[in-house]
């Protein structure tokens, strides 16, 4: 494929001029990419260097409609100076192998490149193509251009570059040549820049990404120090140390085994999910938060993210707190207490804590050097307690340690629980094995989020699960439950025990009331005592309590700093801000400082334990169920590059997470989901204004889809019946009262479709069209109406009609009833516009739709008055718009036909939907009478138009007491009769009820009406009266038909005044022409229309609404401008009308 020949070359000249009055000196670094210059990101290929080697005139530029040598090889730097001058390209397509020659013009210029601004990163090096393809910039055209497969061509290659967010913090987003910028013909100009579904980025994440992407020197790291470290000295808490023999003691091995089995099942699972989440994209940083809200939408993510926050913000008092009772043991060990216990607690701990908010401060590469050194003195106490484990001392026999022995393993194997439970023992327990996130949390500072945190998580939680394992064994295997210095005196009559081999009799301490410090069951310091030197145990307590404190000091800020990035929460917005040039949320640390500090100071943390627990536990259960979400949804997009995970294994997870808060604490458990649902509800009332592709969004399609088809499966049945209308609106927000009615009667009952025929316009830009489709979507949206906006192109309105008759909807879901706006204006434009109107009822009924008009004496039509402030979201109203012109019909009657402009000119240009300010490209076809911009919103109205506003919002108030009278003369199959009953049981319409008129003979009114009521008592249609009208064949009062003769005159054919050859062609020429014979043939049905508009001023002058039969009229027999008229006399002078005929098949039925 050549390119377009559109420029002529132009002189070396020239060129050069250009290219100087732009270009660096030779060797200086080239600018960066302005504003000004390509979309393709292109930096200035500096030209001085050639100057200076060669200033002849075969400098000049290669034309740009030059074609490439068919065959020839791809372009390398310095390989084509000739047609790489006066041009510009794109640097991220450097060649990695330098094939620059020193000779070449443009070594100076690449060189400058590898020094200079690129746009590719070092995170993206593996997105280089090679330095194959090259975007060039015409000076003269302003076409571009990428050196392709050896052509000339601006069809891009694939590149990661192209699918990255807008400023994403890996490298620079380039923007592929849109597919209007490739098809379109050339005199169009290309369409606006837009993104994929989904690529926008929130204003919050677009700022993050540039601080990430303009931050030189971060620190980021590995999965060993990121997550592994994190996660294991997280999950080797304190209750290592001081708990872990005691459940030996009460649980025995076997049942202690288990119990370590069972959490690590749960944080095994939930380890897996996180994998399978953390690899299905890019991750920032956010940890639980950013995981669980990307993936089941801010709702989900809002809740867990602000109380997964707070969380780790109390467990950081929870382990300071635990640290301060150690050190507070060892100083009444040796009597040097400050004050008294508590408050040496509260001293102790708050200076811990100002320590740690120290290292937190002072940077994540302290904080990371601080994790390792306490994980060395961590693993050195592990060690040593095993090491001490095989040395048996004779002193530490008296206390229950006599080595390895068999017959101490059997008799630790079983339970002997005493006052606890399995449940209440594995509830002591299960907090020891949480803090499998800690490494997640920081997921912003890792170099690699998708690697580090399934490989780190997993083995930390495998490492971490064998030691627990490790130790219950050897607990159990070497010690015994109860111990005491002074030996039983009744040893060796009745002694059965273990110890009695070793010549000690405890089992007095087994009495009531004897209570032996020493053993499994008794001394929680047991495994510092066995350790080869008891003061590392003392430090790997230390340890073990500071170094959980110090992971969740970092966590709380980081997750909190994700959630107030995001807004989900308006007014928190002031911790999102990060500092220095990792980002660190300062103002996080401190109100984390502040939290701790609180409970610190309470210094009781019973109560606040088991929460804490629940909240992580809500977390890892949402996690687990994200995966089984996500799994079900069957999204194209969930694709975690980790495959070791099961939906179904998640979703027992989740349940399992769930049974484990309530095993835990059940009022601490629905406490809990108590605030967790709270948020929820908070969050998806306030609807924040994200757009995240969740799985909810995903499930949500994928139900909707099955379910539809399902529903194609099923035959409809009359008790099922429903309106389902097209209505033919226009722009939606033109025509309120015809929306708002019909919504009244759909809302939550049947589909409502704004039908909208675009027509005039010889070159149809479907772009604008889909642009519409969207915003005035969201327009219903925005005002709660549920209905579904949609537009076609057609050359006449009956034309688009037939489309949207045809087409409209999905399955079952599609409109079986049009609705139309009266055609008020009827007598003053183009009578073939009535032809098409007419005709657009009879094929609502050819397609076996039911047909119903609305009639207000007004009109119906306000595009003309409203402008379009109210169609734009605060987001394109704070981009600025421009003026909105709107072109005003200066008729007396405004209304056209239901979903046509306003204006006699049926240009596109004339709709209130248009943006553009139409004197900015010359395309204005009628005269601006009306402009309204923000400063001047306040146009003053004539009295009509007030009176049409007055009405058009008639149906958005609540209907006071009055009537609906339903004049059902003829049966339709008893949609007439059905809408009125929906209408009436919506909250606007309750307290109208329902009159009923119907035709009759004088001598059968009472049968008449026994017949009518038992029939709607039948239907269970509650009504307040019956009326039967016996005149409604009487004649017309002379001056009515009178006037409607007038009405007629001047669109009849008149044919006994002419020769049959010109009658006919005149017919043809204006088919809608009423003939004397149709008028003679139709005059019985003539008077009765005028006399029902007598009967309707008579008896319902006054009704809310009338719904009324509406007249048939034969197609091909009677003439649209005498259907017409009919329709005018019938429905003219009264309250709203609305004309309605079914399709004549049942919508109402009395079975069960």
């Amino acid at each position: 494929m050549s390119a377009p020949s559109t420029a002529a070359p132009a002189s070396g000249e020239s060129a050069q001029t250009e290219a100087d009055s732009l270009a660096p000196d030779a060797g200086l670094k080239p600018p960066g990419p302005s504003h000004s210059q390509s979309r393709f990101q292109v930096d200035l290929v500096a030209e001085a260097a050639a100057a200076v080697v060669d200033e002849s005139p075969s400098s000049e530029a290669v034309p740009s409609g030059e074609k490439a040598t068919p065959g020839a090889p791809p372009e390398y730097p310095g390989t084509s100076s000739e047609e790489a001058k006066g041009r510009f390209r794109v640097v991220n397509f450097a060649d990695p192998s330098g094939a620059s020659s020193p000779a070449s013009p443009e070594a100076a210029p690449v060189e400058g490149m590898q020094n200079g601004d690129t746009v590719m990163s070092e995170t993206s090096l593996h997105s280089s193509t090679g330095g194959q393809h090259h975007y060039h910039y015409d000076t003269h055209t302003n076409t571009y251009y990428l050196r392709t497969f050896g052509h000339n061509t601006i069809d891009a290659v694939p590149n990661i570059d192209f699918y990255r967010q807008t400023a994403a913090p890996l490298g620079e987003k380039l923007i592929r040549p849109t597919l209007s910028e490739l098809h379109d013909e050339l005199d169009k100009e290309p369409f606006e820049d837009g993104f994929a579904n989904g690529d926008e980025l929130t204003p919050a994440e677009e700022a993050a990404a540039k601080e990430a992407a303009d931050s030189k020197g971060v620190v980021k790291f590995g999965w060993i120090k990121g997550v592994l470290v994190r996660c294991m000295l997280n999950i080797w808490g304190v209750m290592l140390f001081i708990r872990m023999s005691w459940i030996v003691g009460q649980a025995g091995i076997a049942l202690s085994c288990l119990i370590v089995a069972m959490a690590t099942v749960v944080t095994t699972i939930t380890g897996l999910s996180t994998s399978a989440i953390a690899t299905n994209g890019f991750v920032r940083g956010g940890g639980a938060y950013y995981l669980i809200s990307r993936s089941l939408g801010p709702e989900f993510g809002g809740s867990i993210g602000l109380i997964f926050a707070f969380a780790n913000a109390v467990a950081v008092a929870m382990y300071v707190v635990g640290f301060a009772e150690t050190v507070v043991e060892l100083l009444a060990g040796v009597d040097a207490l400050m004050t008294d216990e508590i408050n040496d607690i509260r001293i102790i701990g708050t200076i811990t804590v100002i320590l740690l908010l120290g290292i937190s401060v002072a940077g994540m590469e302290w904080e990371a050097k601080a994790q390792i050194f306490l994980l060395f003195v961590l693993i050195t106490a592990i060690i040593n307690y095993f090491i001490g484990t095989f040395i048996p001392v004779k002193s530490k026999e008296t206390m229950g340690f006599f080595g390895y022995d068999g017959s101490i393993m059997w008799e630790n194997m079983g339970p002997d629980f005493r006052g606890e439970t399995f449940f209440s023992v594995f509830a002591i327990f299960f907090p020891a094995a949480t803090g499998i996130l800690a490494g997640a949390n920081i997921s912003g500072d890792l170099a690699d989020p998708q690697l580090a945190i399934p490989r780190g998580t997993l083995l930390a939680i495998l490492i971490t699960g064998i030691v627990y394992l490790g130790v219950a064994v050897s607990t159990g295997s070497c010690i015994v439950r109860d111990a005491n210095v002074t030996v039983s005196s009744q040893f060796g009559l009745n002694c059965t025990d273990a110890s009695c081999k070793f010549g000690y009799d405890f089992s007095a301490c087994r009495n009531d009331g004897v209570k032996c410090p020493y053993g499994l069951q008794n001394d929680f310091q047991v495994m510092s005592m066995v350790s080869g030197f008891g003061p590392i145990i003392t430090a790997g307590i230390f340890s073990a309590t500071l170094s959980s404190a110090l992971a969740s000091l970092v966590s709380a800020p980081k997750v909190f700093q994700a959630l107030c990035k995001d807004n989900i929460y308006p007014g928190l917005g002031m911790f999102a801000k990060g500092y220095g040039k990792n980002n660190e949320p300062l103002r996080g640390y401190i109100l984390t400082f502040v939290i701790a500090l609180g409970f610190i100071l309470i210094a009781e943390l019973n109560i606040i334990a088991p929460i804490i627990s629940n909240f992580f536990l809500a977390s890892y259960a949402l996690i687990n169920f994200s995966v089984f979400h996500a799994s079900l949804a069957n999204s194209p997009g969930w694709r975690p590059s980790f495959k070791y995970y099961n939906m179904w294994v998640s979703l027992a997870g989740a349940v399992l997470c769930c049974v484990v808060m309530f095993v835990i604490n059940w009022w601490a458990a629905l406490f809990t989901n108590v605030i967790v649902l709270g948020l929820y509800i908070y969050v998806s009332y306030k609807k924040p204004d994200v757009n995240w592709g969740s799985s909810t969004q995903a499930l949500t399609y994928h139900q909707a889809l099955t379910h539809t088809l399902h529903l194609s499966g099923v035959e409809d049945h009359i008790k099922n019946f429903r309106p389902q209308c097209l209505v033919m609106t226009g722009y939606p927000n033109s025509r309120p009262a015809l929306l708002d009615l019909v919504h009244s009667f759909t809302k939550n009952v049947g589909l409502m479709i704004c039908g909208h025929v675009r027509t005039g316009c010889r070159r149809p830009n479907f772009k604008d069209l889909a642009t519409d489709q969207s915003r005035y979507q969201r327009w219903l949206l925005k005002n709660e109406t549920k209905a579904f906006y949609t537009a076609v192109f057609a050359e006449d309105m009956r034309q688009g009609s037939q489309y949207l008759l045809q087409a409209a909807g999905l399955g079952r879901l599609k409109p079986n009833t049009l609705v139309l706006g009266f055609k008020n204006d009827w007598r003053d434009g183009d009578m073939m516009n009535v032809e098409t109107y007419i005709s657009m009822i009879h094929d609502a009924f050819d397609f076996q739709y039911g047909a119903v008009i609305l009639r207000l004496k007004e009109g119906l039509d306000v595009s003309h008055i409203h402008g379009q402030d109210d169609l734009l979201s605060s987001q394109e109203k704070s981009s600025g718009m421009k003026d909105v012109i709107v072109s005003i019909d200066t008729s007396k009657e405004s209304d056209g036909d239901s979903s046509k402009p306003s204006s006699k000119a049926t240009s596109l240009q004339n709709s209130p939907a248009v943006q553009k300010d139409e004197e900015d490209d010359g395309k204005a076809t009628s005269q601006p009478l009306l402009k309204k911009d923000k400063k001047n919103m306040n146009v003053p109205l004539n009295v009509s138009d007030q009176r049409l506003l007055e009405a058009s919002q008639q149906f958005q108030k609540k209907q006071g007491k009055g009537t609906v009278d339903v004049w059902w003369l003829f049966d339709d199959g008893g949609l007439t009769l059905l809408i009125p009953y929906l209408l009436t049981n919506k909250k606007r319409w309750k307290d109208c009820k329902i009159r009923v008129f119907i035709g009759g003979k004088i001598n059968r009114i009472d049968h008449d009406r026994r017949a009518m009521a038992t029939l709607l008592s039948k239907f269970r249609i509650d009504f307040s009266d019956i009326t039967v009208l016996g005149d409604v064949n009487t004649k017309p009062k002379k001056e009515h038909f009178a006037a409607f003769e007038e009405l007629i005159e001047p669109y009849r054919l008149k044919e006994d005044d002419m020769e049959p050859e010109a009658a006919e062609r005149l017919k043809n020429s204006e088919p809608w022409r009423i003939t004397d014979n149709e008028l003679e043939l139709y005059r019985a049905k003539t008077n009765r229309q005028i006399r029902l508009n007598e009967l309707l001023k008579e008896h319902s002058n006054t009704a809310n609404l009338i719904v009324m039969s509406l007249p048939l009229a034969r197609k091909g027999a009677v003439s649209s401008a005498l259907y017409m008229a009919w329709l005018e006399v019938l429905s003219k002078d009264l309250p709203p009308i609305l004309l309605v005929r079914g399709n004549h098949q049942s919508v109402l039925t009395f079975y069960s």
